[in-house]
């Protein structure tokens, strides 16, 4: 079995920059395909409990549609993951404004965000490294900010995605990967047997922005406490999934920030026996089913259709630089950004026929 990585074009930008896959492929034949565009996973194949590999992340063959049409599929985020309001914050008494491109609020970074831009690639051994330079001002964030995302599939399974970054004046970080998954390979996933490591999640209003509140998961369809399916509760009548139109909400792990990596969700797909464990050093992880997709956007000879796809995304908590009470996310001259999380692919070979049935 060949290991390491290999590249291969990946089509054209239209300034005329040229793209590179590179694919990373393990000892026990998982395959990861990654773009320089966006930093963007295109591909992931993974082996079921029998050992056949399939294809667990959402994505395009071409470059066109990554350019104009997808929902950050597989990319990498930033300067800020998820949603900050009005898309204005306060900064060492100074306010900054942001562009709006989510209704009334600031999403991912802006347009374009980290996951529309080209990133300078360099192969390190069996890792890929990918540099790139946000300057001061772009989307409206101060300090220029110099950031490298490292990727390594180990022969353990595991994806490892490791961001650095600084700055040379005050900002707010918050760098994310936002892969989509199906650990069928197909279908919907709402018989995904899903289990998050969280007491406490970020209630959120009409407009998916924080009201403040970290809400307990107990007696809530929000409960991933003991893993059970993600459609089992998920259209119960309940504010919460109303505002997100599903889950699309940030929990607040029970691990403390900077107490290490440890495992924060476990998604369990009962027919093929996949199993994906997020482990991370992130207070938080977005947890989102798929809830925007309509059908409207095919790839790799699928359509993908309402809640095709998940994704479990470790990040600090949304609108952080207005919630001064929510974990810091203003890095400054002198300080690192750094932070890792692995992807860890494996089979639960003793499934049990209720759990295929679910």
């Amino acid at each position: 079995m060949r290991t390491g990585i290999t590249q291969a074009p990946f089509g054209t930008l239209p300034n005329g920059e040229a793209i590179t896959q590179f694919t990373l492929t393990n000892a026990g034949g998982m395959v990861a395909r990654i773009i320089d565009f966006g930093g963007i996973i295109t591909e992931l194949h993974a082996p079921d409990r029998d050992g056949r590999l399939a294809d667990v992340v959402l994505g395009f063959d071409t470059l066109a549609p990554y350019v104009s049409d997808s929902p950050y599929f597989g990319a990498l985020i930033g300067r800020y993951g998820n949603r900050i309001a009005k898309g204005r914050f306060t900064l060492d008494g100074r306010e900054v404004a942001l562009p709006v491109n989510n209704g009334n609020n600031h999403l991912h970074g802006g347009v374009p965000g980290f996951d529309k831009v080209k990133w300078q690639a360099t192969v390190e051994g069996d890792s890929l490294r990918l540099a790139y330079t946000s300057r001061d001002g772009e989307q409206g964030y101060p300090g220029t900010l110099q950031v490298t995302v490292v990727y390594a599939l180990l022969d353990t399974g595991e994806l490892v995605v490791r961001f650095h970054a600084v700055t040379d004046a005050p900002t707010p970080v918050n760098l994310t990967q936002h892969s989509y998954f199906n650990l069928a390979g197909g279908g919907d996933i709402l018989g995904h047997v899903l289990g998050i490591d969280a007491d406490a999640f970020v209630a959120i209003d009409e407009e998916s922005i924080p009201t403040g509140a970290l809400a307990p998961v107990e007696g809530t369809p929000f409960d991933f406490r003991t893993p059970r399916p993600i459609g089992s509760r998920i259209m119960d009548d309940d504010v919460q999934l109303r505002n997100g139109q599903g889950y699309d909400h940030c929990f607040a792990l029970n691990k403390p920030h900077g107490k290490g990596m440890t495992l924060a969700a476990r998604a369990l797909e009962p027919h093929s026996g996949r199993v994906l464990e997020l482990f991370t050093e992130e207070p938080g992880v977005q947890f989102y089913s798929g809830n925007f997709l309509d059908g409207s956007l095919t790839g790799k000879g699928q359509t993908y259709a309402y809640r095709s796809g998940f994704c479990l995304e470790p990040q600090h908590f949304p609108d952080s630089p207005n919630q001064p009470h929510f974990p810091n996310v203003i890095l400054r001259p002198g300080e690192v950004y750094q932070t890792e999380s692995r992807f860890r692919f494996s089979v639960d070979s003793a499934v049990d026929a209720s759990a295929r049935q679910a």
